[in-house]
């Protein structure tokens, strides 16, 4: 019995002590950043957080294959395939390979025959050396061996992967030309420095650098995953183990950069992202966005003094640079989020000649063509609800605008104890859009009024606890035309956001509208107020406050949205001077000065619904 009592004593320890290790925290340090972060199963397809690059889009938070056709081709270098097809873009060459998951682009050219030779990558046993054969324009080519210069773990993940060995590499490495030469004096002569990204499926996907004699140079090895149960420092996505060194630095160390994807500060001089992404520093300044809100890109941080020099490239083609060249040429595609130059400001000195009645709170007056996406919805030809201009033929506004029961009031409850009749939802001919308005009941020369063809109303809106306070407009078309509004310098679409980590907590946004501050008299003249984003609303509003929601406002009530201003946009502004539709004026807990924010219904969250409805081109700058 004794030994019965041990044995199950000893099974229970053992048993405790396993289901310890396996609850155990993940090792951490200061540059990681918190466990909630990594339980995310963040990578580089979390398109919340990164781009997706052209040959991909964003579709519920996951980047996802496109189909080739989608890829533009026009100005693009052709590729040619390693089964001997030519493809017009190296986008059209990543969209095959991101579908099939397999290496497809040989090399950059105009030819592409059965009999020229196609690029390889190999790595030596016993040596681990790398060793590519690089295939020429024309035909032929030249077998290489890899500079040590710019190698790095991202560059030897997808050599490995090449290799057959799908967690990548394990390590990295240089050796002497020399000492291989005594061995080998077949090596080759020649060496190519090789920069990845860590998504290529093949290193003819990377950028390759010009060639060099190696003479007395170091060469580049990479030793490739092994399957081991041994314990890690970190776990990536993948299941591939990398020391904690090697997080947080820029490098995509895991091949899925989800050892790059939370962190709260970045090691060897990495640049950190809002969103908390580590980026190489020569991605800082390349000409090419790569943080969310461009802050990569922005002037502050793309001085001559702190850019790193250019990377010479002159005799291959440069991947990195032909998806520059799409991804301007898919945005090029949608213009929104920056007002356009007009001079209609000729109604500016008549209103500064009157004395001013502020009625938004703590707002002050626009200029004529200020914010040029406002737009003044009307319902049967009276001023209702204030609304957002997101280019094509769509305006976005509260779903409490348009109905059952369209209301002003920003602290009404809606439909309750109201009867059939009132809950109806209004025709959409009862509707007409006004943009480039700037006295509310007065047109000036930009003003353009749009009649209503079709709205939208969010189908899980509840008008009693203002969830879902969403809406979506949908304009007549000109006759015999494609648009549904003319040609107008004084009308822009402000961008639609697609992810809910673009802006943060404390970052000043502006709010707009004809609304009042008491009484019941609307503002002549559309006003504008900065309004810093709020975080933890919960705490003002408890069980109030529902998921798509955002609050906004100073909490001294100073300023802040009112009756008038319902359905009016909650605009922020990105480092590169891009505008987004944030929030829609949704409700509050009346309209005196309170030290509860406003409430907002936040646009990104419904960006799927927002996108089903009006298709890819009208929403999407970036993530096309």
């Amino acid at each position: 019995m004794t030994w019965v009592r041990v044995s199950l004593l000893l099974l229970f320890l053992l048993v405790s002590v396993t289901l310890s290790t396996q609850s155990s925290p993940p090792k951490s340090d200061e540059f990681l950043g918190p466990v909630e972060c990594f339980e995310k199963k963040l990578t580089r397809e979390s398109c919340d957080l990164v781009f997706c690059p052209p040959w991909q889009r964003c579709i519920n938070g996951r980047c996802t294959c496109k189909p080739p056709y989608l890829c533009p081709a026009e100005g693009m270098t052709p590729v040619c395939a390693r089964d001997n097809k030519q493809l017009r873009s190296f986008c059209q060459a990543m969209a095959a390979s991101c579908q099939s998951k397999k290496p497809f682009m040989s090399h950059f050219g105009t030819t592409c025959t059965a009999d020229q030779p196609k690029f390889r990558s190999s790595i030596d046993q016993g040596t681990e050396l790398v060793r590519l054969f690089v295939p020429g324009t024309g035909g032929g080519g030249e077998e290489v061996l890899v500079c040590q210069e710019l190698w790095d773990m991202a560059a030897a993940n997808v050599a490995c992967k090449e290799d057959g060995h799908p967690l990548g590499a394990s390590s990295t490495g240089t050796v002497s030309y020399i000492s291989l030469k005594s061995f080998d004096d077949q090596l080759p002569g020649k060496c190519v420095s090789v920069r990845c990204q860590g998504y290529e499926n093949s290193l003819a996907e990377c950028v390759i650098y010009d060639k060099v004699n190696i003479d007395n140079r170091e060469v580049a090895t990479a030793t490739c995953v092994q399957p081991t149960n041994n314990e890690c420092d970190f776990k990536c996505v993948n299941g591939k183990c990398v020391s904690l060194s090697q997080t947080c630095d820029g490098v995509d160390d895991c091949g899925d950069r989800s050892d790059e994807m939370c962190c709260k500060n970045c090691r060897n001089g990495a640049f950190r992202c809002s969103t908390g992404v580590c980026l190489r520093r020569e991605a800082v300044g390349d000409g090419q966005i790569d943080c969310l809100d461009g802050e990569d890109e922005s002037k502050k941080h793309t001085t001559t003094e702190t850019s790193p020099p250019p990377l010479r490239n002159a005799e291959y083609t440069s991947p990195k640079n032909e998806t520059k060249v799409t991804r301007a040429h898919l945005e090029s595609k949608l213009s929104c989020g920056v007002a356009q130059t007009t001079t209609t400001n000729h109604d500016v000195e008549e209103y500064q000649g009157r004395a001013r009645r502020r009625r938004m709170l703590g707002g002050q007056p626009t200029t004529p063509t200020q914010i040029q996406w406002q737009v003044a919805l009307e319902m049967n030809s009276q001023f209702h609800c204030g609304g957002a201009y997101i280019g094509g033929c769509w305006v976005v506004t509260a779903a409490h605008c348009i109905g059952p029961n369209p209301s002003l009031s920003l602290g009404n409850t809606g439909a309750s104890g109201q009867n059939s009749e009132t809950n109806r939802k209004p025709h959409p001919s009862a509707f007409k859009a006004k943009f480039s308005l700037w006295k509310r009941i007065r047109v000036q020369p930009s003003t353009d009024l749009v009649p209503v063809k079709d709205v939208h109303v969010h189908p899980e809106y509840n008008p009693i606890t203002h969830e879902n306070d969403i809406a979506l407009v949908k304009l007549e078309k000109l006759p015999f035309r494609e648009e549904c509004l003319m040609e107008n310098p004084a009308i822009t679409p402000v961008c639609v956001p697609w992810t809910t980590q673009l802006f943060h907590p404390n970052h000043t946004c502006t709010i707009s509208g004809w609304g009042q501050t008491s009484g019941d008299r609307l503002s002549l003249v559309l006003q504008w107020a900065r309004v810093p984003l709020v975080e933890d609303c919960e705490r003002f509003y408890n069980d109030s406050f529902k998921p798509g929601m955002i609050c906004a406002g100073n909490l001294d009530g100073s300023v802040d949205a009112c009756q008038g201003d319902n359905g009016g946009p909650l605009v922020c502004e990105d480092e590169l001077g891009v505008s987004y539709l944030w929030g829609i004026v949704s409700w509050r807990q009346g309209c005196v000065p309170s030290r509860s924010p406003g409430i907002y219904t936040q646009v990104a969250h419904y960006f799927e619904w927002i996108r089903l409805h009006t298709g890819w081109p009208t929403v999407t700058r970036f993530n096309s």
